[in-house]
């Protein structure tokens, strides 16, 4: 090839780069374009768009006004009647009918013994019973005769037809009989003792409910051994189960010697179970027992509980908070019932304060009168009714009317 042909083609062609750089800044404007649309598109929406709110229920105070606890302390769920159901004697188990958790009634049987031994005593007495009654009409029908024999000589003697010896011999027997009769009749009535006695017995080896409640151990098995004494080196039960009265539940809290002039008789308290923290037991003191713990410088109070539930069972921790007593005698009620929400929900102080309540998809500004704090809560005395929802760090930009989507409530 000639030279001049390879030059030609080792010429760039100038004509082409222009239209490759037009081109290259057409692309980078529309994509400019495109991001700043997208960009108004966002605030756009982000403007028009509801806020998403939080919302809580206000849930009522407490009933002693809900002004807090004066105290806090810990403690435990007790019973008051608790007992392990024993045998009145020794005997070996043939049938136990308990099982824990198991409801029995007062007097409900809850396991038999062996009674091959108390029915033969009683059968033995009832048949000693009947040789004795037996025995007594044959000396009452001996005695009838002795007294028309004595009745007959006494008659003859008088005419002197039979001797004073036969006489005598009359007497004699009419009161030999008489007094086999009384002994008769004292036999008789210890024979119906010892049947009475052998009734006993033999109901002793029926195990029953002393009174009603659950059943919440069971410590015996058919073929065992039970005694009411610890007996037999550790191979005989000295009981069938334990029964719980569930009604008889009360709660027993130490409370620290130097704050116990803060507990009073018949003071409310707010109980909460270590197993349902968010459960509040309502309860109130029944007494502060008259003795303190020189180990640990306590003092013993029992609390009433008054709601009673299925949840609640003997030797639950629980924290106990001894409340504020009623208002004195002709302090003013207060207007309505005072709640209590997130110290959060509340924007603004004293007359200032507000809250946003939630009404179907939209928010109401509401002035309300708050109260003291009680932890992570306030009161609020005035202006909101227990179980209206309100909005929990309300947005700085909400205002009375706007429109709110709501997320994930707070429990």
């Amino acid at each position: 090839m000639p030279t001049s042909d390879l030059l030609k083609e080792l010429r760039i062609d100038r004509d082409t780069r222009p239209r490759r750089r037009v081109r290259g800044r057409w692309l980078a404007v529309a994509v400019v374009a495109l991001l700043a649309l997208a960009a108004g598109a966002w605030l756009l929406w982000a403007r028009v768009a509801p806020p998403t709110v939080r919302t809580v229920a206000a849930r009522a105070a407490t009933a002693a006004g809900g002004a807090g606890s004066v105290l806090d302390a810990s403690g435990y769920v007790t019973a008051r009647r608790q007992a392990t159901v024993s045998a009145k004697i020794t005997g070996k188990v043939t049938e136990v009918m308990i099982e824990e958790g198991q409801r029995v009634k007062e007097g409900e049987v809850l396991a038999r013994l062996d009674d091959t031994e108390a029915r033969a005593q009683l059968t033995l007495a009832r048949a000693q019973l009947a040789q004795a009654r037996s025995q007594e009409g044959e000396i009452r029908a001996l005695l009838a005769q002795a007294e028309r024999d004595y009745t007959r000589q006494q008659e003859l003697a008088a005419r002197q037809l039979v001797a004073a010896q036969t006489l005598d011999a009359a007497v004699a027997q009419r009161d030999m009989l008489r007094a086999r009769l009384t002994n008769n009749v004292e036999q008789v009535r210890v024979a119906v003792e010892s049947v009475s006695v052998a009734q006993v017995q033999l109901d002793n080896t029926v195990i029953r409910a002393p009174f009603s409640g659950v059943v919440i151990a069971k410590s015996a098995q058919p073929g065992e051994m039970i005694s009411p004494i610890s007996a037999g080196g550790g191979f005989t039960r000295t009981g069938i189960g334990t029964i719980v009265d569930m009604d008889s539940l009360e709660i027993q809290v130490d409370v620290n010697e130097s704050f116990i002039n803060r507990v009073t008789a018949d003071q409310p308290v707010e109980a909460t179970l270590n197993a349902y923290p968010d459960w509040k037991i309502p309860g109130s003191v029944i007494a502060i027992i008259p003795t303190a713990d020189r180990s640990k410088a306590t003092v013993k109070v029992r609390v009433a509980i008054k709601s009673k539930d299925a949840r609640i069972v003997p030797d639950m921790g629980v924290r106990v908070a001894f409340l504020t007593t009623q208002p004195a005698a002709g302090a003013p009620p207060p207007p309505s019932p005072a709640v209590l929400v997130p110290a959060d929900a509340v924007r603004g102080e004293g007359a200032a304060a507000v809250v946003f309540v939630l009404a179907s998809e939209r928010v109401e500004r509401r002035s309300v009168t708050p109260g003291s704090a009680v932890g992570a809560e306030r009161e609020i005395v005035k202006g909101l009714r227990a179980g209206e929802r309100v909005v929990v760090t309300p947005p700085p930009g909400l205002k009375d009317g706007d429109t709110v989507r709501v997320g994930e409530s707070p429990r």
